[in-house]
Protein backbone atom coordinates (compact mmCIF):
# COMPACT_ATOMS: atom_id res chain seq x y z
CA UNK A 1 0.00 0.00 0.00
CA UNK A 2 2.61 2.89 0.71
CA UNK A 3 3.75 1.78 -2.82
CA UNK A 4 0.38 2.50 -4.32
CA UNK A 5 0.11 5.78 -2.03
CA UNK A 6 3.44 7.19 -3.87
CA UNK A 7 2.24 6.35 -7.13
CA UNK A 8 -0.62 8.35 -6.53
CA UNK A 9 1.20 11.01 -5.17
CA UNK A 10 3.54 11.23 -8.20
CA UNK A 11 1.07 11.08 -10.25
CA UNK A 12 -0.04 13.73 -8.82
CA UNK A 13 2.98 15.79 -8.89
CA UNK A 14 3.54 15.42 -12.92
CA UNK A 15 -0.27 15.65 -13.10
CA UNK A 16 -0.64 12.96 -16.42
CA UNK A 17 -2.81 10.74 -14.36
CA UNK A 18 -5.81 9.92 -11.74
CA UNK A 19 -5.01 8.31 -8.52
CA UNK A 20 -7.82 5.49 -9.60
CA UNK A 21 -5.69 4.52 -13.10
CA UNK A 22 -2.75 4.50 -10.03
CA UNK A 23 -4.38 2.12 -8.04
CA UNK A 24 -5.41 -0.38 -11.19
CA UNK A 25 -2.02 -0.25 -12.85
CA UNK A 26 -0.17 -3.34 -13.26
CA UNK A 27 2.99 -4.34 -10.70
CA UNK A 28 5.99 -3.34 -13.25
CA UNK A 29 9.26 -1.45 -13.44
CA UNK A 30 7.66 1.50 -11.74
CA UNK A 31 6.87 -0.71 -8.76
CA UNK A 32 10.46 -2.41 -8.36
CA UNK A 33 11.66 0.78 -8.70
CA UNK A 34 10.24 2.49 -5.82
CA UNK A 35 10.50 -0.27 -3.79
CA UNK A 36 14.62 -0.15 -4.42
CA UNK A 37 14.52 3.57 -3.24
CA UNK A 38 16.97 3.92 -6.09
CA UNK A 39 16.73 4.84 -9.65
CA UNK A 40 19.38 3.06 -11.54
CA UNK A 41 20.57 5.09 -14.68
CA UNK A 42 22.63 3.44 -17.37
CA UNK A 43 24.91 5.89 -19.04
CA UNK A 44 27.95 5.52 -21.06
CA UNK A 45 29.70 8.12 -19.69
CA UNK A 46 32.29 9.28 -22.38
CA UNK A 47 29.41 11.43 -24.55
CA UNK A 48 30.15 14.91 -23.20
CA UNK A 49 27.65 17.12 -22.47
CA UNK A 50 25.65 14.99 -22.07
CA UNK A 51 27.28 12.48 -19.72
CA UNK A 52 31.14 12.26 -18.61
CA UNK A 53 32.38 10.00 -15.92
CA UNK A 54 36.02 10.84 -15.17
CA UNK A 55 38.76 7.82 -14.11
CA UNK A 56 38.05 9.20 -10.01
CA UNK A 57 34.57 8.06 -11.12
CA UNK A 58 33.09 10.92 -10.68
CA UNK A 59 29.42 12.39 -13.16
CA UNK A 60 29.16 14.95 -14.61
CA UNK A 61 26.98 16.49 -17.58
CA UNK A 62 23.16 17.77 -18.59
CA UNK A 63 21.72 14.01 -18.15
CA UNK A 64 23.72 13.47 -15.28
CA UNK A 65 22.34 16.84 -13.84
CA UNK A 66 18.86 15.56 -15.30
CA UNK A 67 19.00 12.43 -13.69
CA UNK A 68 19.49 13.75 -10.19
CA UNK A 69 16.47 15.86 -10.76
CA UNK A 70 14.11 13.11 -12.31
CA UNK A 71 14.90 10.87 -9.23
CA UNK A 72 14.76 14.18 -6.11
CA UNK A 73 10.98 14.64 -7.64
CA UNK A 74 10.36 10.82 -7.50
CA UNK A 75 11.91 10.70 -3.96
CA UNK A 76 14.79 8.44 -4.63
CA UNK A 77 18.45 8.10 -4.44
CA UNK A 78 19.92 8.32 -7.98
CA UNK A 79 22.27 5.65 -8.79
CA UNK A 80 24.71 5.97 -12.39
CA UNK A 81 25.60 2.31 -14.43
CA UNK A 82 28.28 2.51 -16.50
CA UNK A 83 27.59 0.84 -20.17
CA UNK A 84 28.84 0.80 -23.82
CA UNK A 85 27.25 2.10 -26.85
CA UNK A 86 26.82 -1.35 -28.15
CA UNK A 87 25.19 -2.67 -24.89
CA UNK A 88 23.21 0.69 -24.16
CA UNK A 89 19.62 -0.47 -25.14
CA UNK A 90 19.88 -4.52 -23.77
CA UNK A 91 21.44 -3.54 -20.78
CA UNK A 92 17.67 -1.00 -20.14
CA UNK A 93 15.51 -3.06 -17.26
CA UNK A 94 18.59 -5.10 -16.70
CA UNK A 95 21.38 -3.91 -14.82
CA UNK A 96 19.58 -0.34 -14.82
CA UNK A 97 15.89 1.04 -14.86
CA UNK A 98 16.41 3.69 -18.02
CA UNK A 99 19.17 4.86 -19.71
CA UNK A 100 19.86 8.40 -20.35
CA UNK A 101 23.03 10.38 -21.92
CA UNK A 102 22.43 11.97 -25.47
CA UNK A 103 20.77 8.55 -26.90
CA UNK A 104 19.44 9.22 -30.41
CA UNK A 105 16.43 7.34 -31.84
CA UNK A 106 16.79 4.46 -33.75
CA UNK A 107 14.51 1.70 -34.98
CA UNK A 108 17.55 -0.66 -33.73
CA UNK A 109 17.10 0.35 -30.18
CA UNK A 110 13.14 0.59 -30.16
CA UNK A 111 13.31 -3.11 -31.13
CA UNK A 112 15.29 -3.59 -27.71
CA UNK A 113 13.82 -0.81 -25.37
CA UNK A 114 11.36 2.13 -25.10
CA UNK A 115 12.24 5.74 -25.80
CA UNK A 116 10.48 8.66 -23.92
CA UNK A 117 9.10 11.57 -25.44
CA UNK A 118 12.07 13.36 -27.57
CA UNK A 119 13.57 16.31 -25.59
CA UNK A 120 16.23 17.13 -28.04
CA UNK A 121 17.00 17.88 -31.66
CA UNK A 122 19.89 17.07 -33.08
CA UNK A 123 22.22 16.08 -36.08
CA UNK A 124 25.36 14.30 -37.75
CA UNK A 125 27.68 17.01 -38.60
CA UNK A 126 31.56 17.10 -39.12
CA UNK A 127 34.64 18.49 -36.65
CA UNK A 128 37.67 19.29 -37.73
CA UNK A 129 40.78 21.54 -37.03
CA UNK A 130 39.83 24.54 -37.90
CA UNK A 131 42.06 25.51 -40.75
CA UNK A 132 40.10 22.67 -42.73
CA UNK A 133 36.78 23.82 -41.95
CA UNK A 134 36.78 24.74 -46.23
CA UNK A 135 37.56 21.05 -46.85
CA UNK A 136 35.25 19.41 -45.07
CA UNK A 137 31.80 21.02 -45.83
CA UNK A 138 29.64 18.10 -48.24
CA UNK A 139 29.80 14.61 -47.67
CA UNK A 140 31.30 14.49 -51.15
CA UNK A 141 34.04 16.50 -49.91
CA UNK A 142 34.53 14.02 -46.88
CA UNK A 143 33.71 10.53 -49.01
CA UNK A 144 37.35 10.74 -50.87
CA UNK A 145 40.22 8.41 -51.00
CA UNK A 146 42.62 9.35 -48.45
CA UNK A 147 40.69 11.37 -45.99
CA UNK A 148 40.87 9.89 -42.60
CA UNK A 149 37.42 9.73 -40.93
CA UNK A 150 37.77 8.58 -37.10
CA UNK A 151 34.90 6.58 -35.52
CA UNK A 152 33.62 5.31 -32.50
CA UNK A 153 32.37 1.99 -32.40
CA UNK A 154 29.11 0.54 -31.51
CA UNK A 155 26.50 3.81 -31.91
CA UNK A 156 24.81 6.20 -34.56
CA UNK A 157 27.84 8.01 -35.27
CA UNK A 158 29.88 5.08 -36.68
CA UNK A 159 26.80 3.59 -38.09
CA UNK A 160 26.20 7.15 -40.15
CA UNK A 161 29.75 6.83 -41.33
CA UNK A 162 29.96 3.31 -42.51
CA UNK A 163 26.63 3.85 -44.35
CA UNK A 164 27.47 7.32 -45.85
CA UNK A 165 31.31 7.01 -46.47
CA UNK A 166 32.64 4.21 -48.93
CA UNK A 167 35.72 5.44 -50.13
CA UNK A 168 37.31 7.29 -47.64
CA UNK A 169 39.29 6.03 -44.62
CA UNK A 170 37.86 5.05 -41.33
CA UNK A 171 40.16 4.88 -38.30
CA UNK A 172 38.60 3.08 -35.27
CA UNK A 173 39.28 4.46 -32.03
CA UNK A 174 37.61 2.85 -29.25
CA UNK A 175 37.54 6.07 -26.40
CA UNK A 176 35.48 8.61 -26.56
CA UNK A 177 36.50 10.43 -23.97
CA UNK A 178 40.08 11.14 -26.24
CA UNK A 179 38.87 10.38 -29.63
CA UNK A 180 39.07 14.67 -30.42
CA UNK A 181 42.93 14.01 -29.61
CA UNK A 182 43.30 12.35 -32.73
CA UNK A 183 42.16 15.06 -34.97
CA UNK A 184 44.39 17.60 -32.95
CA UNK A 185 47.34 14.83 -32.96
CA UNK A 186 46.25 15.01 -36.82
CA UNK A 187 46.38 11.45 -36.91
CA UNK A 188 42.99 11.78 -38.00
CA UNK A 189 40.93 14.25 -40.43
CA UNK A 190 37.78 14.65 -39.13
CA UNK A 191 35.03 13.15 -37.31
CA UNK A 192 31.27 13.42 -37.92
CA UNK A 193 29.10 13.45 -34.37
CA UNK A 194 26.54 15.09 -33.49
CA UNK A 195 26.51 18.84 -33.59
CA UNK A 196 25.38 18.87 -29.99
CA UNK A 197 29.26 17.44 -29.32
CA UNK A 198 30.75 19.59 -32.05
CA UNK A 199 29.81 22.80 -30.56
CA UNK A 200 31.02 21.46 -26.91
CA UNK A 201 34.09 20.67 -28.19
CA UNK A 202 34.65 23.09 -29.95
CA UNK A 203 34.58 25.24 -27.19
CA UNK A 204 36.97 23.11 -25.52
CA UNK A 205 39.58 22.69 -28.14
CA UNK A 206 39.99 26.07 -30.13
CA UNK A 207 41.70 23.95 -32.82
CA UNK A 208 38.33 22.58 -33.22
CA UNK A 209 35.76 23.68 -35.40
CA UNK A 210 31.92 22.38 -35.64
CA UNK A 211 31.13 22.58 -39.76
CA UNK A 212 27.88 23.84 -40.22
CA UNK A 213 26.23 22.76 -36.81
CA UNK A 214 23.26 24.30 -37.52
CA UNK A 215 22.53 22.65 -40.94
CA UNK A 216 23.49 19.17 -40.10
CA UNK A 217 23.65 16.28 -42.61
CA UNK A 218 20.33 14.52 -40.44
CA UNK A 219 17.27 15.83 -38.52
CA UNK A 220 17.32 13.35 -35.31
CA UNK A 221 15.80 13.55 -31.75
CA UNK A 222 16.97 12.60 -28.35
CA UNK A 223 15.34 10.99 -26.07
CA UNK A 224 15.40 8.59 -23.00
CA UNK A 225 15.13 4.77 -23.10
CA UNK A 226 12.56 2.60 -20.59
CA UNK A 227 12.16 -1.32 -21.00
CA UNK A 228 9.13 -2.97 -22.53
CA UNK A 229 6.68 -3.26 -20.20
CA UNK A 230 3.89 -2.02 -18.03
CA UNK A 231 4.12 1.87 -18.92
CA UNK A 232 4.00 3.28 -15.62
CA UNK A 233 7.76 4.29 -15.33
CA UNK A 234 7.72 6.18 -18.44
CA UNK A 235 4.53 7.87 -17.36
CA UNK A 236 6.31 9.37 -14.88
CA UNK A 237 9.37 10.28 -17.46
CA UNK A 238 7.39 11.81 -19.94
CA UNK A 239 5.36 14.02 -17.18
CA UNK A 240 9.15 15.23 -15.81
CA UNK A 241 9.61 16.19 -19.65
CA UNK A 242 6.98 18.15 -19.34
CA UNK A 243 7.51 19.98 -16.33
CA UNK A 244 11.01 20.19 -16.47
CA UNK A 245 10.43 22.31 -19.37
CA UNK A 246 7.29 24.19 -18.15
CA UNK A 247 9.56 25.31 -14.69
CA UNK A 248 12.40 26.32 -16.02
CA UNK A 249 14.69 23.33 -14.95
CA UNK A 250 15.56 22.43 -18.82
CA UNK A 251 16.32 25.16 -19.89
CA UNK A 252 18.65 26.33 -16.97
CA UNK A 253 20.55 22.96 -17.50
CA UNK A 254 20.87 23.49 -20.92
CA UNK A 255 22.36 26.67 -20.45
CA UNK A 256 24.33 25.64 -17.96
CA UNK A 257 26.55 23.31 -20.40
CA UNK A 258 25.98 24.70 -23.98
CA UNK A 259 26.04 28.50 -23.35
Amino acid sequence: MKIVALVVALLAVFGFATASAATRAEPGPADTVLARGELRVCSTGDYRPFTYRDPAGRWSGIDFDLAGDLAHRLGLRPVLVQTTWARLAGDVGHRCDLAMGGISVTAERARLATYSTPYQRDGKTPIVRCADVARFGTLAQIDRPGVRVVVNPGGTNEKFARTRLHQATMLGHPDNNTIFDELLAGRADLMITDASETRWQSRQHPQLCAVHPDHPFTDDEKAYLLPHGPGLLLGYVNGWLRTIREDGTYAAVTRRWLG
